[in-house]
């Protein structure tokens, strides 16, 4: 450590100098090699089941379309053969035959890319309309009596008295249930992201936005939605395997997509009465069923960690 005494006797200009200004030196000294959506996959790479589970399901997407591609036979123009029925796996019908005499392996992996097509679709689409509205909803207060009544209403009823209403009415198909399961699964989306923007939406930095002027969407999306990111994608893929549940639900009960698209829920529906005898129509399409709905869980529950900033260093 210097000592005074080493001053002693030196001139002003010995003991001082310019520093020039350099933007080079100053962007270098001010930059930081953090990167939020690296930090994430950091993250999420650390749990070694999520990321087998991450790899399994597109490992079972994949496979999907190469099932059908190897098949023997086209799903398009399955022939029904009575005296082909209930033929157990074998080198012919790999995953065995139905009721009907029909290829059960086209039948399942087909089943399965509308499923996974499906719930997609209405995560995705319950995620933009429940953030859009769930945002409003959290920081205009003169909203919040409006929408917390609509959402009151609808939450009163049950979920399965909308959608068999709704296949009643208007009708069965790949369309209408999605549209339908968007127009519905949006409120629990939209009521999670406003309770997470009343706490945010008071902070001083949001005051002081506010202050200046700053116009309402830059505000929400800017300072409010990046903390949100974790509560939506932890909403998201719990919403996949929600939607696949629900589907097949709808299916057992003949209010799903119709005969004429095929799901894993329509598949399941249609075993219910000879399961017991013929084990491999339920075995089948319900451990798909079942690896999606257990991957999606792990992964959704791991990926919500990796994108809470607060797990990041």
């Amino acid at each position: 450590m210097a000592k005074a005494s080493d001053f002693a006797g030196k001139k002003d200009d010995e003991l001082f100098y310019v520093v020039d200004y350099s933007p080079e030196e100053a962007e270098r000294i001010g930059y930081s090699n953090y990167s939020y959506w690296g930090s994430v996959l950091k993250n999420f790479s650390k749990n070694k089941a999520a990321v087998f589970f991450l790899v399994l399901f597109l490992a079972l997407v994949i496979f999907s379309f190469i099932a059908l591609a190897i098949a023997k036979y086209d799903y398009a123009t399955l022939v029904t053969d009575s005296s082909l029925a209930f033929k157990k796996p074998n080198g012919e019908y790999w995953f065995g035959t139905d009721n009907l005499g029909r290829d059960y392996w086209c039948q399942v992996w087909y089943a399965t890319q509308v499923s996974i097509r499906l719930a997609l679709i209405v995560a995705v689409g319950e995620s933009i309309v429940g953030v859009i509205f769930g945002l409003v909803w959290g920081y205009v207060r003169s909203l919040d009596r409006l929408f917390t009544e609509i959402y009151n209403l609808f939450d009163s009823i049950p979920y399965i008295i909308y959608m068999t209403l709704i296949a009643l009415i208007v009708g069965q198909s790949f369309t209408i249930m999605a549209i339908s399961m968007v127009a519905i699964g949006w409120l629990p989306m939209a009521r999670r992201v406003r309770n997470m923007v009343f706490m945010y939406r008071d902070r001083e930095y949001n005051l002081a936005s506010r202050c200046l002027g700053t116009p309402l969407w830059r505000v929400l999306s800017k300072n409010i939605l990046p903390y949100l990111v974790s509560v939506i994608i932890l909403r998201m893929a719990q919403s996949i395997p929600a939607t696949i549940n629900l589907e097949s639900t709808l299916s057992y009960l003949g209010l799903g997509l119709g005969i004429e698209t095929p799901s894993l829920g329509l598949l399941l529906s249609k075993v219910r009465g000879f399961f017991l005898d013929y084990p491999y129509l339920l075995i089948f399409p319900a451990s798909i069923v079942s690896i999606i709905s257990i991957a999606f869980y792990i992964m959704g529950n791991a990926f919500s960690d990796a994108a809470d900033p607060r797990n990041h260093v």
